[in-house]
């Protein structure tokens, strides 16, 4: 019986660390262990048997030097049903890469991470069951995928962590914007940590490139009760600008991992932050791209003359990337960093294919190849991609 004991116990030893690993994964098979270890029937060798670990490995593909990408949700991502057909047609067209929430404006993170931090936050919520066999799956027909991570809308962490979010001047309760949502603060160091760890953490799991959004202050509601708690000589830019620089140094430290930024269409013309801290110049030269959300239909009604600027996709997009190629040149930087966010969603008017087309013609004709489709329901014009064996 002490012998038995003792056997039982060195098995117990033998296999905890390989069971709550988050490097393998094991079939149902490894019930059988534990009816084993309930009838105190067992030896190593039943065990060895009995427990088959599926090993998921991380992989990686190197940024293609033209990048044609459409965003899906984590929620698609997790329903195979729904990103099957998605695969499928990456697989059948000119698109070589897909755009995937890591973590998205409700500040759910959409998968499990291996982080201890992130884990007492409790902001995971597991809509994709495996993200390693999912993304393996996609570099397997070489798609290469980008996380994206919505950083400063985040009504989940602000509601749990209120001294993490902006306040509002008036009686210092957490500000949130016309649609309720809180927004965290861009002076706070936690946030910046918080955010390098989900980053970091995505890569180990296999993402190619970390894409982030609403990096900036919030742009509607009562503005003017933010309590924006500048420092003396400091501005909304120069926060953000902090924020890149916390990023791009820190990822750079620890992986080669190419990091992008989404900013707003208007920031390559304007020259001033609009009040919500993105400047095209201060964000150039702390990322591999720059993602202008070109979206016609966002543009003022009356825009460069015109009445309804949803109407006019190639106008719009041309005007647009000839103002951010100008910037990007006077910066001496890389134009072919300019990676547009192009519109395949309907408002203001229906978007068909040729107006999707128009969009990407905008792009070549200014001598720039890579873009990506936002659609906010996942669902794209198919017939404004070119067919693979056509590009």
């Amino acid at each position: 019986m002490i012998v038995l004991i003792f056997l039982l116990s060195g098995v117990s030893i033998y296999l905890l660390p390989k069971l709550i690993s988050n490097n393998i994964e094991y079939d149902n098979n490894s019930m059988v262990v534990t009816n084993l270890l309930n009838s105190k029937k067992i030896i190593k060798k039943d065990i060895k048997k009995v427990v088959t670990p599926i090993v998921i490995p991380v992989t990686h593909i190197k940024t293609p030097t033209v990048v044609r990408a459409i965003y899906v949700t984590n929620w698609v991502a997790g329903s195979k049903k729904i990103m099957d057909p998605i695969i499928k047609l990456v697989d059948n067209t000119e698109l070589n890469a897909v755009v995937i929430d890591i973590k998205d404006s409700t500040g759910r993170i959409g998968f499990n991470i291996n982080n201890k931090e992130i884990k007492k936050i409790g902001s995971i919520q597991k809509r994709i069951p495996n993200i390693r066999a999912l993304i393996n799956s996609l570099h397997k027909k070489n798609i290469y995928v980008i996380g994206r991570i919505v950083v400063f809308q985040d009504p989940y962490l602000a509601n749990l962590k209120p001294e993490w979010a902006l306040t509002k001047k008036s009686d210092g309760k957490v500000w949130k914007n016309k649609e309720g949502l809180a927004f965290l603060n861009p002076t706070n160091k936690d946030v910046y940590k918080y955010i390098l760890d989900i980053a970091l953490a995505s890569f180990k799991d296999g993402f190619d490139e970390i894409n982030f959004d609403y990096i900036r202050y919030p742009s509607d509601g009562d503005i003017s009760n933010i309590n924006y708690e500048l420092a003396p000589g400091q501005t909304r830019s120069d926060n953000i600008e902090n924020f890149f620089k916390y990023i791009s140094t820190n990822i750079k430290k620890d992986a080669d991992l190419p990091i992008s930024a989404d900013l707003f269409g208007l920031t390559t013309s304007v020259t001033d932050d609009m009040g919500i801290g993105q400047v095209w110049d201060k964000t150039l030269p702390y990322f591999n791209f720059i993602s202008p959300m070109l979206y016609p239909s966002h543009y003022s009604l009356g825009y460069l003359g015109y009445k309804n600027p949803a109407e006019y996709p190639y106008e719009i997009v041309h005007e647009s990337l000839v103002n951010a190629i100008n910037k990007t040149k006077k910066a001496k930087e890389n134009i072919n960093k300019i990676r547009p966010w192009l519109q395949d969603f309907s408002l203001r008017t229906v978007y068909t294919k040729k107006m999707v087309q128009s969009e990407m013609k905008a792009v070549y004709d200014l001598g720039l190849s890579s873009w990506m489709l936002w659609n906010p329901a996942n669902k794209y014009n198919t017939g404004a991609l070119k067919l693979e064996n056509n590009i």
